[in-house]
């Protein structure tokens, strides 16, 4: 049976329970905002006119500033340049935020709204090694929720006896290398990397 209607798929899954809707508030609760400060890494996700994004934010714990319980702040460390969130949220706001914390099950979910902005005084506020981003994001809060730690339980993702072997896997360079025919990669671009990565990383 394919589902093709909102109300096909409610009958399908039934009631959602009590409690998956009671943790859904409009604004940060001190225990949310306490998930938020220990993060160091999360998945923001954005859409445009070509379509979506899904793209990872890390660096230190606390890297995300609460500004107050409706308003978050993010610095946009050096990337690649092809500034795919960037260009949608110019041109559609709306934003999700998913937060992974290390060694918890709970992960904590947000959608919002979010602005960018260039000022200098707000970037020098967000510097690191005397590198400030080059835009910081404000986000505003639509809706927050934990989620469950089934996903994490199910895929064994802090357990390190499954994390995979490195070796067993292609190197950045061998994908460049095989995207490209050989034009760009392979173990000349994997050797620079470690060093590379040092220089950028903020």
């Amino acid at each position: 049976m394919t589902i093709t209607s909102i109300e096909q798929l409610e009958r399908h899954y039934g009631v959602p329970a009590e409690t998956a809707l009671s943790k859904v508030k409009d604004r940060l609760t001190a225990g949310y905002r306490a998930m938020i400060e220990a993060s160091p890494f999360f998945v923001l996700a954005t859409s445009g006119p070509e379509g979506l994004d899904a793209s990872p934010r890390g660096d230190k714990p606390g890297f995300i500033r609460v500004v107050d319980d409706k308003t978050l702040m993010l610095p946009d460390r050096m990337g690649n340049n092809r500034i795919d969130s960037l260009r949608n949220v110019v041109r559609d706001p709306r934003v999700a935020l998913l937060f992974l914390i290390p060694g918890l099950g709970q992960t904590l979910r947000i959608n919002g709204r979010a602005s960018l902005s260039a000022d200098e005084t707000l970037r020098a506020s967000f510097a690191v090694d005397g590198k400030a981003p080059r835009t910081v994001m404000t986000i505003t809060i639509n809706e927050v929720y934990f989620q469950c730690a089934r996903a994490i339980l199910r895929s064994r993702l802090w357990d390190a006896s499954t994390h995979v072997d490195p070796t067993k896997l292609p190197t950045p360079g061998a994908l460049l290398a095989e995207c490209t025919d050989g034009k760009v990669g392979g173990p000349t671009y994997d050797a620079a990397w470690p060093k590379r990565a040092v220089e950028s990383m903020w």
